[in-house]
């Protein structure tokens, strides 16, 4: 009988790390998370698999902490999910950005090849690198240009997973996804405070909504697709770069329309344009290429652009309606 293998996930409380979650133990992983000390836990994503995990305490801050959490589970794989994910907040809180989400990943790079070279890696980078777009649509090779502290931290984190391959001989790889939502994602999160807002104004409780640019065009796919071709990425012979999206590009006005739609609703009658929401800099169009992840992995998207907004939209009219019932 096969050894079972072993996980560690950073950001296992998130979108994403949620998701991965119940995909290894659904593979017979043994999955440990890591979770940062606060005065307020936050488990809700994983609340229906929590007694499956070992949840670690540690910080992408601390490196001593990412030693330890990499002792006491012993895995196979790391998956680093971790990071300050909001690029608004990135505008407001740069420096600590760049050192969770950028100098994190040193960190963990530096922690496993000290502990145990042969762990292999992934990197959660992102398209928001891509920033102020070279080419469309983006791939493998298309210049960075990111546009945010967000962004730049990410692009520091992904050259330096390149470099501990290179250096080390590390399994080191890197996954550039594009947007992927769900009902799990944060509400603070465009995506999810429109559905959120449509089944608040569906239910009498709000009615107006507030957006930036409503002409920032992105390319939008479903959080549970993407997790699988996180874990096929590890399963190849050689650690490689994979961009992961859908192929196809959507404006906030077009999420608007197909969301406020499937209620009976016309969006231009509830959504104003605020300032406040607009980036100092802004990211007009990001459309991925997946085309090297459906040829080397076998992987492609599951869910259309109109059923990850329904799947969201029905999310939050159940919890809109359970709390206003």
């Amino acid at each position: 009988m096969e050894e079972q293998k072993k996980a560690l996930i950073t950001g296992i409380t998130g979108q994403d790390g949620s998701y991965l979650s119940e995909f290894l133990l659904d593979k017979g992983y043994e999955v440990s998370g890591i979770v940062r000390r606060s005065s307020t836990e936050n488990y809700d994503r994983i609340s229906h698999i929590k007694d499956k995990l070992k949840l670690l305490q540690g910080d992408l801050t601390d490196q001593n902490s990412l030693v330890r959490a990499i002792k006491d589970s012993n895995p196979d794989e790391i998956y680093n999910l971790g990071a300050q994910s909001f690029v608004k907040t990135s505008w407001d809180q740069p420096e600590l950005t760049s050192n969770v989400t950028g100098l994190g990943v040193t960190r963990m790079l530096d922690a496993i090849r000290e502990t145990n070279p042969k762990i292999k890696f992934y990197q959660a980078s992102s398209s928001e690198m891509f920033g102020n777009v070279q080419e469309a649509p983006q791939t493998e090779k298309t210049p960075f240009h990111p546009r945010s502290p967000y962004g730049v931290s990410k692009l520091y984190g992904h050259w330096m997973t390149v470099n501990y391959r290179d250096s080390y001989d590390m399994f080191a790889c890197s996954g550039i996804l594009f947007n992927h939502e769900s009902p799990r994602r944060g509400l603070e999160f465009v995506t999810r405070k429109i559905t959120n807002a449509v089944a608040k104004i569906k239910f009498g409780l709000q009615n107006e909504l507030l957006l930036g640019n409503l002409d920032s065009k992105r390319d939008w796919g479903f959080a549970g697709d993407y997790v699988e071709a996180m874990w096929l990425m590890m399963q190849q012979n050689k650690p490689d770069i994979y961009v992961i999206g859908t192929g196809e590009t959507y404006s906030v006005r077009d999420f608007l329309n197909v969301a406020f739609d499937y209620v009976g609703l016309d969006y231009q009658k509830y959504v104003k344009t605020d300032p406040k929401f607009l980036r100092p800099a802004e990211v007009p169009l990001l459309l991925a290429d997946p085309s090297k992840a459906k040829e080397k992995l076998g992987w492609e998207p599951k869910m259309t652009f109109e059923g990850l907004i329904r799947k969201m939209v029905d999310y939050d009219l159940d919890i809109v309606g359970k709390q206003s019932g």
